[in-house]
């Protein structure tokens, strides 16, 4: 009988799963995850992906749908520049725009950008 999976392995095997064009929260994730509450769990969980990962960790936000994990890809900019490329729309320089880009964790159907 194997382990089940842990809190790091269920935070990747989520962000694997975001749709190009879209974006979701850390604290979506930690609900998903089994515990709500953990959304820096969650950051902290991203912030040591490696690259061979190869996961769209550029995808998540904060829940105001500020950018907070710029740092991570060398520079905020980076991050931005990853999120416009996949036609992610922003209200502000560092704030994407969640009313039309946001994507549920438990939406399992939900492949695509929105119409």
């Amino acid at each position: 009988m194997s382990a089940p999976p842990s809190f790091a392995d269920r935070v990747y095997a989520t962000v694997a799963r975001i749709p190009r064009g879209r974006v979701t929260t850390f604290g979506r994730i930690a609900r998903v995850c089994g515990d709500p509450r953990s959304a820096r769990m969650v950051g902290w969980a991203l912030a040591a992906v490696v690259d061979e990962q190869r996961l769209p960790c550029h995808r998540v936000v904060n829940r105001h749908g500020f950018l907070t994990g710029g740092w991570h890809f060398g520079h905020p900019d980076v991050m931005r520049g990853l999120l416009l490329a996949e036609g992610v729309p922003f209200l502000e320089d560092d704030q994407v725009d969640l009313a039309v880009c946001v994507w549920e964790p438990d939406d399992l159907d939900d492949d695509g950008p929105p119409d």
